[in-house]
């Protein structure tokens, strides 16, 4: 597989799992406005391709550590996420810590799930 093929992969595997994950994460946190769930799916079609096609440039084209490029990405992530919750959810409590919270979640169940595979 060539990098172009991983690549594409990469960005068709990443967003629907992290919407799926976050979405989950959403339920597990006792959310059920539609309106929010909505903002959590579109806050990370926004995110989600931006970092991973960010984190694979920086791979490629860069001599930057991958890992310390993934944690700036990741918490980048979390800022912005954090900040459409602020100024959007009607019922998500502490948005940031929200945000911080489900890029865990689904960031590490990634991490898990390449692990058993």
């Amino acid at each position: 597989m060539n990098i172009n093929s991983e690549l594409a992969v990469a960005l068709a595997v990443a967003l629907p799992s992290t919407v799926l994950l976050e979405a989950g994460f959403f339920f597990l946190t006792g959310n059920r406005n539609k309106k929010d769930l909505l903002l959590v799916i579109l806050v990370n079609v926004l995110t989600n391709p931006a970092v991973v096609l960010l984190y694979w440039l920086s791979v490629l084209y860069t001599d930057i550590n991958g890992i310390a490029v993934k944690a700036l990405l990741e918490i980048l992530a979390v800022f912005a996420e954090g900040w459409y919750y602020k100024r959007y959810a009607h019922d998500i409590k502490k948005p940031f810590l929200f945000s911080l919270g489900a890029n865990a979640f689904s960031f590490f169940t990634g991490v898990l799930i390449q692990l058993i595979i």
